[in-house]
């Protein structure tokens, strides 16, 4: 009877995390009126970068206190303060995807809460280590389920199986 109910909850397990990389993950641009180019398609990945050593994500610049959404459906797991993103959100999205938007100006919404695609999450702001510097949004995207063909022998490379070029998966959605 035991291992019937281990088999039981290894199939829902598996049916889980089937359905969630089954979900289409379009994106959309998650500054409301910018465009592919209030970024630096370069600045993915770029080294050397402060205390982190590489650039995990990309930086979207748009005046101060202008709206920051959902670029994607999903759960906020936190909604708050950290020491380099500043005020941040957290969430989970389609495809096991976590979504970080850091340096916000500001929260409009709260751990826990689920969010519509582009439904705004925060402004545009300056917090963290993003002080004194233009005001951007800095957005990653990381795969809780590796992708092994990302990874590279340059600096922190097996970070790349986790790490995705939001920069890329937003403008493939824009074509």
């Amino acid at each position: 009877m035991r291992s019937r109910k281990w088999k039981t909850a290894l199939l829902v397990i598996i049916g889980v995390i089937v359905i969630g990389l089954l979900l289409p993950g379009e994106m959309s641009i998650p500054v409301v009126g910018t465009t592919a180019k209030d970024w630096n398609p370069k600045s993915y990945w770029y080294e050397p970068w402060g205390p982190s050593g590489v650039h995990k994500g990309i930086d979207i610049f748009a005046p101060r206190g202008r709206k920051v959404v959902a670029a994607a459906p999903g759960l906020v797991l936190f909604a708050g303060e950290i020491d380099r993103g500043g005020t941040v959100a957290l969430v989970l999205g389609a495809k096991w995807r976590l979504h970080y938007y850091a340096h916000l100006g500001a929260l409009a919404t709260r751990s826990g809460s689920w969010l519509s695609r582009e439904e705004q999450l925060g402004t545009v702001g300056t917090t963290g280590n993003a002080a004194g510097k233009p005001p951007h949004l800095h957005f990653s995207v990381v795969t809780l389920i590796p992708y092994p063909w990302l990874l590279s022998t340059g600096t922190q490379g097996w970070r790349k199986m986790f790490y995705l070029d939001p920069g890329k998966i937003v403008k493939r959605n824009l074509a």
